[in-house]
């Protein structure tokens, strides 16, 4: 049985003809386009489940693809980067896509990043007052944070960045993106200051920061939350 529709969107051809083939082999419908006008339009008139999307595209950008889509819905996007481009991942994550896969990629990593975001995003209910990532418990209401049977003392900036980051584990944020959640307006040496709110928090949070259990680096891009099982 079809699932998901999936609007891809690259001006390669092959590229496109191959993650079709491979997301239609797990059930998804796919609908493609080849420019960002025309992914504009089908995005608008289909209707998908989620938006799999090249950044360097004829006529209207990935880019502002990306940033009108967003305007305009919270319609999962997962971006397709150029090799390595870091700065293509920042300014997508930042104009508000859920994910990227960098090419040349292997498409059953796509397949899994579809499956991740989908699941994530699809599951969309309202906000709990207590979010549990394993043993850790973030009461949203009243900003207590327990691991385990232990008390964990935040300070405020430190319980938001954990809010944010737990609110949607596995998702990537830019070090601007967990700015702007905290409000902070030193915009000058902002990777610093997120960096070292952050080491503040892994140090309470963490049982061993040097080895991460629940927020790790994604090296160039910023931080995530592990999703537990």
């Amino acid at each position: 049985m079809a699932r998901n529709k999936i609007l891809v969107v690259d001006d390669e051809k092959n590229i496109v003809d191959i993650v079709k083939a491979y997301l239609e082999k797990d059930g998804y419908r796919i609908t493609v386009a080849y420019d960002g006008e025309t992914a504009l339009k089908k995005a608008q008139r289909e209707s998908p489940s989620m938006v799999v999307l090249d950044l360097m595209l004829p006529g209207i950008s990935g880019w502002d693809v990306c940033r009108i889509l967003r305007e305009k819905s919270d319609i999962p996007i997962i971006m397709l980067t150029a090799r390595d481009e870091v700065t293509d991942k920042i300014v997508g994550l930042e104009l508000g896509a859920d994910d990227y896969v960098t090419k040349p990629f292997d498409p059953k990593e796509l397949n899994s990043r579809v499956k991740a975001v989908l699941r994530r995003t699809g599951n969309k209910k309202a906000p709990k007052s207590v979010i549990q990532i394993g043993d850790l418990s973030i009461d949203v209401e009243t900003h207590h944070v327990q691991r385990g049977n232990k008390t964990v003392e935040l300070t405020a900036t430190e319980f938001e960045l954990l809010k944010v980051l737990a609110e949607n584990p596995g998702r990537v944020y830019s070090r601007m993106q967990l700015l702007d959640s905290i409000q902070d307006d030193s915009y000058e040496g902002y990777e610093r200051t997120i960096d070292s709110h952050i080491k503040n928090l892994l140090k309470k949070i963490e049982p061993d920061p040097s080895c991460p259990k629940y927020i790790v680096t994604v090296y160039g891009v910023g931080y995530r939350l592990l999703e537990q099982s």
